[in-house]
């Protein structure tokens, strides 16, 4: 059962917000590298302090959703229907993604902007690819708990691994995709075309492990 958070959480959540908000906005203005903290400050009307104090680096500010979709991931691996291998409950999760509200999979002009920042940026690149990175660790950790395996075990590294590659290739294609058509539909074909063939061969990869 979830409880609503306290007036202090309210405040410090909408403080959070109010930071981010502002840091997107002028990141996408002027280019992620071309920014300060202080001027991120300034149009929160907050302390440069209280920056840090919520985003202990400025890369977080542009990243601040990555918390959010490792949860999704963690979630949705848990939740999986009885009789479903972790490979297809992920490929059923990418095309949930793509019909949900989630900003994660849409394909709008804001979203081309927010690629071709980070494009732009080597300090965002590097941190994407920690995210990345990251979240395969989140995969690997996972599929263990479902498997009852250790994270470092070779299958489930290597399956981990093999999932996150094919969706950052999937993600990468559909915005070339959008860029190049202004066609949402199109990306959105694009990504889920590449994520039920990458989820065909990984598969076939990992037959006879449980992740299959």
């Amino acid at each position: 059962m979830s409880t609503i958070p306290d007036r202090h959480t309210r405040r410090r959540l909408a403080t959070r917000q109010a930071i981010s908000d502002a840091a997107t906005r002028l990141f996408l203005e002027n280019g992620f590298d071309h920014v300060t903290v202080d001027e991120i400050a300034e149009a929160a009307d907050v302390g440069r302090m209280t920056v840090f104090n919520h985003f202990p680096r400025k890369e977080d500010m542009f990243f601040d959703r990555d918390e959010e979709g490792r949860a999704m991931l963690r979630a949705a691996l848990r939740e999986s229907v009885d009789g479903t291998s972790p490979i297809e409950t992920l490929r059923r999760f990418a095309h949930e993604l793509v019909e949900g509200p989630q900003p994660y999979l849409r394909f709008f002009a804001g979203s081309r902007k927010f690629v071709e920042t980070v494009e732009a940026s080597e300090t965002l690149m590097a941190r994407a690819r920690a995210i990345r990175d990251e979240f395969a660790q989140v995969v690997a950790a996972s599929l263990a708990e479902c498997s009852q395996r250790e994270p470092t075990d070779a299958d489930t590294l290597l399956a981990a691994n093999l999932l996150l590659s094919t969706w950052s290739v999937a993600f990468v294609q559909a915005h070339r995709i959008f860029r190049q058509r202004e066609d949402a539909s199109a990306a959105k074909a694009v990504f889920l075309d590449l994520i039920d063939k990458g989820t065909r061969g990984i598969m076939a990869a990992m037959i006879n492990t449980p992740y299959a």
